[in-house]
């Protein structure tokens, strides 16, 4: 039906074809800076491994990859021949989460026979290319199809994989890019292909219509929309606005790449080619109607959800959105510990683009809603089913304000170990969590006990100013002065009021840190809460920690860590810890806070299925009677993980009524987790007299006796108010609800 289609509708991008050379290899290098630095999409390099005037591509991609921020990169085209299917598909995907989603693949199925031949690898057949193209083509998406938990076989008598194991998952769908002129390839990329990448002045006239045609009969013959084939170009160094305009209205071509090795051609092509081609481009397009955005095929979309306006997303949003049929979202179905199947993931990768996407869940506000960093909470909350999703896992940069006052900027996709290596040259640190795998959004909105929280107070305690995207897609600044109502509701109930979309903190001093762990022999399970818990109270700020507990109690571990780079100091703190109870093994180590949190990350794909059970409730003191109760619940087997963080001291400092969290008096927080149709719930009640407060990301409950629980009386009723302002209509209520205060019309006109 498309066939001899004049525009696809594809997004227009803009790239370079830079040589490799060995010979000037800084050169290179910046000349992939420089097509970033002008605003290019896309930079590309020839593959030749058998060339020693080259440099090795896939080493310069990562290389390049390392040296800038947001320009994707792709060999142009990769020599599959050289390069074993099955690790290709393991460095591409490797370099994607390294580079945030940046990488492309291009592939050619060989060409320089006698060269390539020279290299060791067998020579193939004209056919034999194909079909190994085509067999690599499956054992690459195979390996990237990390969702698939059964071993992977595929390929077949060029290329094969029989009971490999699959991924790395990429941090994006990547797209095959095929450079092809030959019928059979070109029915390959209408079959498999995600783009065509022919080279201009390689084609005769009419290869074009002739190339598309054949691509996109393939295409409609495998079942697949044409549109999903984006269509490339190499083209030649003196190719004009004019033609680039004619071959994207009148050819289909949508990306368009630039070989130079020239600086000043690269900035004449960026500054003066493409801004022309993008506004002739946009005019046509305007007026004929045409649609820019992304096509899927039949099959996913027959795994689309209903009451979603998939084809209302803004063009920006639309082009990294991942729907249930598109490779990447199995990454959405698993959280920490809570599984969940969304009908939408945005992917936002600017401010204005979180604009867009917070409005346009306004449009659906029937379905659920989950604001995602990194997964991690222990509720879960972040996924939904057949709902939509806001990942703002791109948004990730830490930039340093003013390192003499520890002043530093962080987006909420940042991970807490990034955060602490990034600010460990300075002698800098902020209190986070105990995982070094936690987005900042999420911990940054709701609290943060970490390993400083006796020294330091609570990471929300650091915050300084918020900026956020409220329900209506306004942005907002929120500071002690500038909307300070806001700025006090995003300190520990911030799911409710917005989309964090960038934090400034204060930042402390911190260097040399000691980090204990201690293996107890638990005879006595209340008598060693109690002595926890005095020990606790009694140490110095420098010292705070955590005790986990197995099921039925029996033994302990404890974890602390001691602000001090004596080991004396060090020493003398833990102290009064190890004489609470026999020792079965100890361990003291001297680290920095960054590697800490590099020793707390775990590179293991998230896998939390159905819905966890976990609780979570604050203690002021660990006296006897408290002891019993918690002991009580321990000893009954009913939970099979129980912890216990330390909080006071800087975290107390704070008056109660200066944040959104209220828990300031309360020495430690317990979270404990359970199995679902057992007796952990009941034993969880009985618990709840001896508990004040909560804190919520430890708490797989909802509804409103459980935000009851969270938040005082004073505190709940001016979240109230401030929700009835900043959200009167509840779009963000997946998470905690705290409903709308009740206003009459009058007072709300």
């Amino acid at each position: 039906m498309l066939a001899g289609m004049v525009d696809y509708g594809h997004p227009l991008r803009f790239g370079s074809f830079i040589t490799p050379s060995a010979t000037a290899p800084q050169r290179v290098v910046d000349l992939a800076v420089r097509s970033e630095e002008v605003g290019l999409d896309l930079v590309t390099f020839q593959d030749h491994p058998y060339q020693p005037a080259f440099l090795d591509t896939w080493t310069l991609l990562s290389w390049v990859a390392a040296r800038t921020e947001r320009i994707h990169l792709s060999g142009n085209v990769l020599n599959l021949p050289l390069r074993i299917p099955s690790v290709l598909a393991s460095s591409a995907a490797s370099l994607d989460l390294l580079s945030g989603g940046r990488v492309e693949l291009g592939l050619g199925a060989g060409g320089f026979w006698d060269a390539i031949a020279a290299m060791g690898v067998p020579k193939l057949t004209p056919g034999e290319s194909v079909s190994a193209l085509s067999e690599a083509i499956d054992v690459i998406r195979g390996r990237w199809d990390a969702a698939d938990r059964s071993v992977l076989r595929a390929g077949g008598d060029l290329h094969r994989v029989d009971g490999a194991k699959r991924g790395p998952a990429p941090a994006h769908a990547i797209p095959i890019w095929v450079g092809a002129r030959g019928p059979r390839m070109l029915r390959l990329i209408g079959t498999k292909g995600d783009g065509w990448l022919p080279s201009l002045p390689w084609l005769q006239p009419g290869d074009l219509a002739r190339g598309q045609a054949i691509i996109d009969g393939a295409a409609q013959a495998a079942g697949r929309d044409p549109r999903e084939v984006v269509r490339l170009l190499n083209i030649d160094a003196d190719t004009g606005a004019d033609e680039l305009v004619a071959l994207a209205l009148e050819d289909g071509i949508s990306t368009f790449i630039l070989p130079t090795d020239d600086t000043a051609a690269l900035e004449r092509f960026a500054t003066e080619v493409v801004p022309a081609v993008r506004e002739q481009v946009g005019a046509v397009r305007a007026e004929r109607g045409t649609t820019a955005g992304r096509a899927r095929g039949a099959v996913a979309l027959a795994k689309r959800r209903p009451g979603i306006e998939y084809d209302g997303l803004p063009a920006a949003l639309a082009e990294t959105a991942v729907e249930p049929g598109d490779q990447g979202y199995a990454r959405y179905t698993s959280s920490y510990l809570r599984g969940g199947a969304p009908g939408l993931i945005l992917r936002p990768r600017t401010v204005e683009e979180v604009q867009e996407a917070v409005r346009f869940a306004g449009r659906h506000r029937h379905l659920p809603l989950g604001i995602f960093s990194a997964g991690h909470g222990l509720s879960g909350r972040s996924l939904n089913r057949d709902g939509l999703v806001v990942d703002v896992g791109t948004l990730r940069s830490i930039e340093v304000l003013d390192a003499a006052a520890g002043l530093v900027r962080i987006e909420p996709g940042a991970l807490w170990v990034e955060v602490a290596e990034a600010l460990e040259p300075l002698g800098l640190a902020i209190t986070s969590g105990d995982y070094g795998g936690v987005g900042v959004g999420g911990l940054a909105t709701a609290g943060g006990v970490g390993w400083f929280a006796r020294e330091h107070g609570l990471t929300i305690d650091r915050i300084r100013a918020v900026e956020v995207v409220l329900a209506d897609g306004s942005f907002v600044r929120a500071t002690a002065t500038e909307h300070p109502d806001l700025f006090w509701a995003m300190r520990g109930a911030g799911a409710n009021f917005g989309v964090a979309v960038a934090f400034e903190f204060e930042a402390a001093r911190v260097g040399t840190i000691a980090f204990a762990q201690l293996a107890f022999d638990v005879a006595d399970t209340a008598a060693f809460l109690e002595g926890w818990g005095a020990a606790m109270e009694a140490a110095d700020r420098s010292v705070t920690g955590e005790i986990i507990i197995g099921r039925g109690g029996r033994s302990a571990q404890a974890m602390l860590v001691v602000d001090h780079d004596d080991p004396d100091t060090v020493l003398e703190g833990l102290q009064p810890f190890a004489a609470i109870a026999p020792l079965v093994d100890s361990s003291v180590a001297l680290t920095s806070y960054a590697g800490l949190m590099r020793a707390m990350v775990s590179d293991a794909p998230q896998q939390g299925r159905g819905e966890p059970r976990s609780h979570s409730g604050n203690v002021p003191h660990l006296t006897p009677a408290v002891s019993r109760a918690l002991a009580a619940l321990i000893d009954s087997g009913s939970s099979y993980f129980f912890s216990l963080r330390a909080l006071g001291g800087a975290v107390a400092d704070v008056p109660a009524a200066a944040t959104a969290f209220a828990g300031r008096d309360a020495n430690f927080t317990v979270a404990a987790f359970g199995s679902p149709d057992t007796e952990f719930d009941a034993r969880w009640r009985e618990l709840l007299p001896v508990l004040d407060g909560m804190y919520l990301s430890f708490e797989s409950d909802t509804g409103p006796e459980v935000v009851a629980r969270a938040f005082p009386p004073a505190h709940l009723a001016r979240l109230r108010a401030l929700k009835a302002t900043y959200d009167p209509a509840a779009l963000f209520r997946d998470n905690f609800f705290i409903a709308p205060e009740e206003r009459e019309e009058s007072a709300v006109a």
